[in-house]
């Protein structure tokens, strides 16, 4: 059985003037990871891997919930493929994961990750919020096999606002 965990990178200014791959993080962007993160932490899967997109917001998201869930840097990898918006590379990286991870968790951008959302879970999601989060278990033995799974949980900040 294979897990995947999709976060989607924080709320992101856009007020200066930098690239895209160098966005920063807003503080609310921040306050929601943590929110999230720390939601997640109760209820969350021992995690093998941990990997995330190269850009500066997602890469900031991803250190928040490493830091709130304690999880050691040395299972962390920063992976270009990850900065994707359609979600063909992120799926093509997904499926080329090494078997002796049961439980990984990416950090990365929209629509990619709301299109992955939907075409392997079982859940309808309109779209993924930033700093939102998506469990997806598989009943596969092989990342290479993984078609459709069951969504298992989502966590979005502003559910946990209410």
């Amino acid at each position: 059985m294979k897990t995947l965990i999709l976060v989607r990178h924080g709320k992101s200014s856009w007020e200066y003037s930098v690239g895209d791959k160098d966005r920063p993080l807003l503080l609310r962007g921040i306050r929601d990871g943590i929110l999230v993160a720390n939601d997640f932490n109760e209820k969350m899967p021992k995690v093998d891997a941990a990997y995330s997109s190269p850009a500066n917001r997602a890469l900031h998201t991803s250190m928040i919930f490493m830091r709130q869930l304690h999880f050691p840097l040395m299972h962390f990898s920063v992976v270009n493929e990850l900065y994707d918006f359609s979600g063909d590379q992120v799926l093509q990286f997904i499926k080329r994961l090494p078997n002796n991870l049961k439980t990984v968790v990416i950090f990365g951008h929209n629509h990619a990750f709301t299109h992955i959302a939907n075409s392997l879970g079982n859940t309808y999601i309109e779209n993924l919020p930033t700093s939102g989060l998506v469990q997806i278990e598989f009943n596969d033995v092989d990342w290479s096999s993984v078609t459709k799974g069951v969504t298992k949980q989502t966590i979005f900040p502003k559910e946990l606002k209410q």
